[in-house]
């Protein structure tokens, strides 16, 4: 690795570590610095943007955008917390539960915000430490995103895959992370069962209880969904959202079966899957705006939104820029590291996790670096039973959910330590993507390895 190539990565790396202490629009923003520094500083030729990826990301958020401002989304949050609230006493379990399915509905970890005030209320009024679920609760609710069919990450691993030989369809990537992540996020409600002193028990907590305000201000209002009113309108926008992913699993299905050797979706004349859910989602969205009576302000104006067109922007700036400098350096890459991902091949997981650390979007790291993995010489199993180790941005708080999450814990257990690294989701984040990744690796490589090698084309 030369001296030249060491200054262009601590570019890279510094760009992701100052976009990251802004955040938001700053990771994707900041990167164009890197990137304007190696191309018209150090000569090289830029890469490509991620377009297909970035348009499928715009169309998903459009979808999910108008179902949320046709109140569809408060019906599913209602839902939610109706079950929640019937069975208090499993509030550690149910809550990542919830958390994890609304985002695999949705597609963004971002609905956390509005069930994870009913689940701290829930656990403290049921006097169980609320640190216990809050912390799990938002792990799940990033897990989630790459088992969600609309996701960024999903849809990023399939097209890049598709384009490097490996032929798998959106159903067969759910097929090895979904089951793979609720074993994460299981074992790691089973570490939170009894994490931390009980309240009654707990010091801190008992002195915050003593003062009159700060006991009303945590006992005084309870935090819930359950009045407001549903329309039927919004009822019918979840059925239009729910029918939508319904016949994107189904057109992805037809890309897996084959008659006399060909795929289903060619007979019948299928566009690329990526085309497929650009036209659906926004069909879907078009339905939601003409029968559900969407408030087209309220659309845009929405955290779905917001939070899916910021994860636009740092995904095309940060994988602009990982494109641009590994792409000139691929030669010097491969023969860095082959000899390691020969003989470890599941090594990349560590680089995918390290990179997460970084960018604060599980869908930029695919984009940026599943590339890089492939050129590498990586086979494609290998690569989808890792994949849910793309989530690694817990490990510094820094992440809009998580610094959430510690503000609506009203009793004041979910904290953010004196360390930085002593938080309440380092141990239930560590224990979920490690679980997670290790299951959908063994699916991929040793249970089924036969299965999910044969779709290489």
């Amino acid at each position: 690795m030369t001296v030249t190539m060491i200054i262009e990565l601590l570019i890279v790396l510094a760009a992701l570590y100052v976009g990251s202490r802004y955040g938001s629009l700053a990771l994707g923003a900041i990167s164009g610095i890197g990137l304007a520094i190696l191309v018209f500083g150090f000569g090289l030729k830029p890469g490509t943007p991620p377009t297909d990826v970035i348009y499928i990301i715009i169309a998903a958020v459009t979808c999910a955008g108008t179902l949320q401002a046709s109140g569809g989304m408060d019906w599913m949050i209602q839902v939610a917390e109706k079950i929640l609230r019937r069975h208090p006493n499993r509030i550690t379990f149910l809550g990542p539960l919830v958390t994890f399915f609304l985002t695999v509905l949705v597609g963004t970890g971002h609905v956390v915000y509005t069930i994870m005030p009913i689940i701290c209320d829930i656990a403290l009024k049921k006097n169980i430490r609320p640190e216990r679920p809050c912390g799990v609760s938002s792990i799940a609710s990033q897990v989630g995103i790459t088992c969600s069919p609309i996701a960024a990450a999903v849809v990023a691993f399939v097209t890049i895959s598709n384009a490097n030989g490996y032929m798998v369809s959106i159903p067969q990537v759910l097929m090895v992370t979904i089951p793979a992540c609720l074993c994460g996020i299981i074992c790691a409600s089973f570490a939170s069962w009894r994490r931390g002193k009980d309240l009654d028990k707990d010091p801190e907590f008992q002195k915050r209880l003593a003062d009159p305000k700060i006991h009303k201000y945590m006992y005084g209002n309870t935090a819930t969904t359950l009045d407001k009113e549903i329309t039927k309108e919004a009822k019918a926008s979840v059925f239009i959202f729910l029918g939508a992913l319904l016949v994107i699993v189904c057109f992805a299905f037809c890309q897996m079966i084959k008659i006399d050797g060909v795929a289903l979706a060619k007979t019948i004349n299928l566009p690329k899957m990526n085309l497929c859910i650009q036209i659906i989602m926004l069909c879907a969205a078009a339905l939601n705006i003409i029968f559900c009576k969407v408030n087209l302000p309220n659309t845009v104006s929405g955290s779905v939104w917001k939070s899916g067109m910021v994860a636009v922007i740092a995904i095309y700036g940060i994988a602009w820029l990982a494109d641009t400098y590994f792409g000139n350096y691929l030669d010097q890459m491969k023969s860095m590291l082959t000899d390691l991902v020969t003989a470890y091949p599941w090594s990349i997981a560590f680089v995918f996790f390290l990179v997460s650390v970084l960018i604060n979007s599980q869908g930029a790291v695919v984009v940026a670096m599943l590339p890089l993995a492939y050129q590498l010489g990586i086979a494609g199993p290998v690569l989808l039973g890792v994949l849910p180790s793309v989530y690694g941005y817990f490990f510094i708080p820094n992440y809009p959910s998580d610094i959430a999450t510690v503000n609506f814990d009203r009793s004041g257990t979910t904290v953010i330590g004196k360390y930085l690294l002593n938080h309440s989701f380092m141990m239930p984040g560590l224990i979920s993507v490690f679980v997670s990744t290790i299951i959908g690796y063994l699916i991929t490589n040793v249970f089924f390895p036969g299965y999910f090698a044969s779709f290489i084309g």
